[in-house]
């Protein structure tokens, strides 16, 4: 199993679960927050619809990039929006390897 399976594997479920709650916990103060939940969503969606093939995701990581300043944590915010960040992080990591 490729890296990049072994961390879709690892993370999508959870991110599945994470990300809509942390948006809604977070998402007034850390409006940029949004925009991670958008290019989640989509990154999730190009990820089912390429079953076993390997989607196009260079242009949604670049962006989550910006967005989170390369998943740069907040100060001010729980253990799960960091657990996120370091899943997304992991997922692009392993994407790119």
């Amino acid at each position: 199993m490729t890296r990049y399976n072994e961390a879709k594997k690892r993370n999508l479920e959870r991110l599945e679960m994470f990300v809509p709650i942390v948006d809604r916990v977070h998402g007034e103060h850390h409006p940029e927050f949004h925009e991670v939940r958008r290019l989640f969503d989509l990154i999730n969606k190009k990820i089912r619809e390429a079953g076993t093939n390997k989607p196009e995701l260079g242009d949604e990581f670049r962006q989550l990039r910006e967005v989170t300043d390369n998943y740069t944590v907040p100060d001010d915010v729980c253990e799960s929006y960091e657990a996120v960040y370091m899943m997304l992080a992991d997922l692009d990591e392993a994407y790119h390897s």
